[in-house]
């Protein structure tokens, strides 16, 4: 693709949505009241360190709410924005395959009844939340509408995932990717950048494993230190240096130029309720954000999958 004349030099989300469905399509952000094996002793506990009280489902509907009421708040306050739109359901809070298989075949298969307009379904989970009794029953789920599992690995580095109470290592994450794949549902990868342990080369590095793998998507979020969480406890008793807005647009960007030029880049900066938002300040100017990774990619004349090309010529 010719990027030259481009004001994204990347494959975003929404054109994927609009060349696929016609039209606009949303996200509308479930809460069906799951834990996590990394909280409940299963696999771990206490959670990833920098995980929300509410799962990172901040923006989620009400948990209190069944989803019909959750879908139509959240559908209709996006309706304000985007007035002619179809939807996609997204279980994001906790983690969404952790309930045993018929459960989470009723659950699906309701949310898929919510609305006539709805095209997808987004499932945000972990990999030892998934086997392969899971993936045959959302296997069937993707012959009826469109599926993505989206999966957080956040790092490859075993510091890291010390570090932050992973509580699963990089091979359980690759078979995951592996199995979803051989049932050809599409993936979405979660990676966190500013670990206060990690450097700019350990962030490329995570970066060029997932271009290893078979993957569809992947969303690239800022380390958001939030109240209320173990990194936020941590940082409130004695605070760490983190990333500038500067030194994340150039780490992105040049993790960009890396990225398999086919993947689609879902997300490039998060959102967190500006109650609980401790640090960095500047991740509460999102379109800033990434007006700055279009003004450097523009600077540097450069775009999505660059370096991997360049590569894949040399080899």
């Amino acid at each position: 693709m010719d990027w030259t004349n481009q004001e994204k030099r990347y494959h975003t989300y929404n054109t994927y949505l609009r060349n696929t469905f016609g039209k606009k399509v949303f996200k509308v952000p479930l809460n069906a009241h799951f834990t996590c094996p990394n909280k409940d002793g299963s696999k771990g506990t206490g959670g990833c360190i920098y995980c929300s009280p509410s799962g990172s489902g901040d923006f989620a509907g009400n948990v209190k709410d069944d989803l019909q009421v959750q879908f139509d708040a959240v559908k209709d306050k996006l309706h304000e924005k985007w007035p002619d739109a179809f939807y996609i359901a997204y279980f994001q809070a906790n983690t969404n395959t952790y309930k045993p298989v018929d459960a989470l075949k009723t659950l699906f298969e309701e949310s898929l009844t919510l609305d006539k307009n709805i095209v997808g379904l987004s499932i945000s989970t972990r990999c030892d939340a998934l086997d392969e009794t899971k993936v045959k029953m959302l296997s069937a789920l993707n012959q009826v509408t469109h599926l993505q599992v989206e999966l957080g690995l956040q790092s490859i580095h075993p510091k890291t995932s010390k570090y932050i109470n992973r509580g699963h290592d990089l091979k359980c994450f690759d078979d995951a990717v592996t199995l979803l794949r051989q049932y050809n549902i599409d993936v979405v990868v979660h990676i966190i950048n500013g670990f206060p342990i990690e450097t700019k080369n350990d962030m490329l590095e995570t970066l060029k494993h997932i271009n290893t793998l078979d993957i569809q998507g992947i969303k690239i979020h800022m380390l958001h230190v939030m109240k209320q969480t173990p990194l936020g406890y941590q940082f409130e008793l004695k605070p760490f240096k983190l990333l500038t807005l500067e030194e994340y647009v150039d780490i992105v960007v040049t993790q960009l130029e890396h990225l398999n030029p086919s993947v689609i880049v879902h997300r490039l900066t998060g959102d967190s309720p500006s109650d609980l938002l401790l640090a960095p300040d500047w991740i509460t100017k999102k379109f800033v954000v990434l007006n700055e990774i279009d003004k450097l990619m523009r600077k540097r004349n450069t775009y999505q999958g660059i370096a991997s090309i360049a590569q894949k010529n040399t080899d």
